[in-house]
């Protein structure tokens, strides 16, 4: 009888408390297969991958997706734990938000939307597709091997669409609102750690922004070149005659400062040229002016920021600002933050290329809401299963996959998912002690063989 590895079991042992042992046994079986699985990601590929193709007991793999209790919220704390531990040990967390469409057609799928394609679409050519939108937060990690910032996913939350909400009588919530419960519920869960927000203009609101100020969570984002900027207040002091206090309500800000707009088109601004080592992977020069305001419009709260507008030298694209609201950062931090974001789209892609987002087949609602968090937190347990085989830089070196016309000298995702995948075959995963439901025979050639039967047979019907 064979076991997992101790890398792979120190991780995924993890979200043993979250399930019955019943559960459990099966729904570790799925995560390992989900990982081993080529092509769609479905219970009944799984079965496949795992030797369980003809077993009559099939349906209770279903119900740890549609009918067994346990929270994805509880594992998404649990996994938000083991990227600190293993990527942001100290230091502040950088986190990032955005949101992404899983498409998605059929009619038992009540939460569907219609929603613009942000994939298929450009600035000239509009596209709207239907699926589920997701809210995800993700931690921007530094791998160390991997010699770059990865966004790791933990949290993803559905947004049902306006008409959903309509026709069952709930409150419709937009993108924002459900990504200000999330950064609430994360500060909750690292209640002594600095955190970081890096989002794009979706989340350049004013409500956002002081929900962030108020529970301690520094937000870098987009700004409009036309936000109403103003002075702070002055301190209101007392009457040295009277000892008494102003009478009336203190102000909320002081005179109207000029729109970033006009200060990038005026040709007497006098500009800062910096150089961004990390600017989208490549060093670059840019010019910058920064200062610190308030940011206000009417109905909603004032909020302190130092704004930075970039402006690039060369003309390659157009000048913009970006926000913060820890006045004490440098421009330099500001700009750094905010460009880490882009990997929250690399993860994206990733996980529709080699983890199957999209291609699941559940109508169920439970189903539905728990598998696309899953897979996307698997992007995640790959990263950290990945991180405890790679010991040294020998073997960091030794992943990438090259050819004599791809020269490759860093792994990525894909190469962290082939070692993975490469340790569970070598350590002759099926049979497992740990899977009694699977059943095997005791003789070791004949698991060898069997284990080749179904690795043979997942790429003789890959797509």
């Amino acid at each position: 009888m064979h076991t997992l590895p101790t890398e792979i079991v120190s991780i995924i042992e993890a979200f043993a408390p979250l399930f019955t042992a019943p559960t459990w046994c099966r729904a570790q079986g799925l995560l390992i297969a989900a990982i081993l699985t080529v092509g769609r990601r479905t219970v009944t590929s799984a079965l496949r991958t795992m030797g369980l193709a003809h077993d009559v007991h099939f349906q209770n793999y279903h119900r740890v997706l549609n009918r067994d209790k346990w929270s994805t919220r509880e594992g998404a704390r649990i996994l938000l734990q083991l990227i600190i531990n293993a990527f942001v040990p100290e230091g502040p967390v950088v986190v990032g938000g955005d949101e992404t469409l899983e498409r998605r057609r059929g009619p038992k799928i009540s939460k569907l939307g219609v929603y613009r394609d942000a994939v298929r679409s450009s600035r000239s050519f509009f596209v709207k597709s239907k699926g589920l939108h997701w809210v995800n937060l993700m931690v921007l990690a530094p791998i160390s091997w991997a010699k770059r910032v990865w966004a790791l996913p933990f949290f993803s939350v559905l947004a049902p669409s306006e008409r959903y909400c309509q026709e069952h009588n709930k409150r419709h919530k937009t993108i924002t609102r459900w990504m200000r419960q999330m950064v609430v519920q994360m500060r909750h869960w690292l209640p002594d750690r600095k955190i970081i927000f890096v989002g794009d203009s979706s989340y350049s609101c004013l409500d956002f922004l002081d929900t962030c100020i108020h529970h301690r969570i520094t937000a870098v984002t987009r700004l409009r070149t036309d936000a109403g900027l103003y002075e702070p207040a002055p301190i209101r002091s007392t009457d040295k005659n009277t000892k008494k206090n102003p009478v009336g309500r203190p102000p909320m800000k002081a005179g109207r400062l000029p729109t970033l707009q006009s200060i990038a088109d005026n040709p007497k601004t006098k500009w800062r040229r910096i150089t961004i080592d990390n600017w989208y992977n490549r060093r670059r020069k840019i010019d910058i002016r920064t200062a610190t305001c308030v940011w206000y419009s009417n109905g909603e709260p004032v909020v302190p920021i130092r704004w930075v507008l970039i402006h690039d030298p060369d003309g390659k694209f157009k000048t913009q600002a970006l926000l913060c609201t820890d006045l004490s950062a440098s421009a330099q931090q500001v700009i750094g933050w905010y460009v880490q974001r882009w990997q929250l789209e690399t993860t994206f892609q990733q996980v529709r290329t080699h983890l199957g987002v999209e291609t699941q087949r559940q109508w169920n609602d439970p189903a539905i809401e728990r598998t696309t968090p899953v897979l996307l937190g698997l992007y995640s347990i790959v990263a950290l299963i990945a991180d405890k085989l790679v010991k040294d830089d020998s073997i960091a070196k030794t992943m990438a996959r090259t050819a004599a016309w791809y020269p490759k000298t860093l792994p990525t995702f894909s190469d962290a998912l082939a070692l993975v995948r490469r340790t569970l075959w070598q350590t002759q995963l099926f049979p497992s002690e740990r899977f009694p439901d699977m059943r095997c025979n005791a003789d070791a050639e004949k698991s060898k063989a069997r284990i080749l039967h179904i690795v043979a047979d997942m790429l003789a019907y890959a797509a």
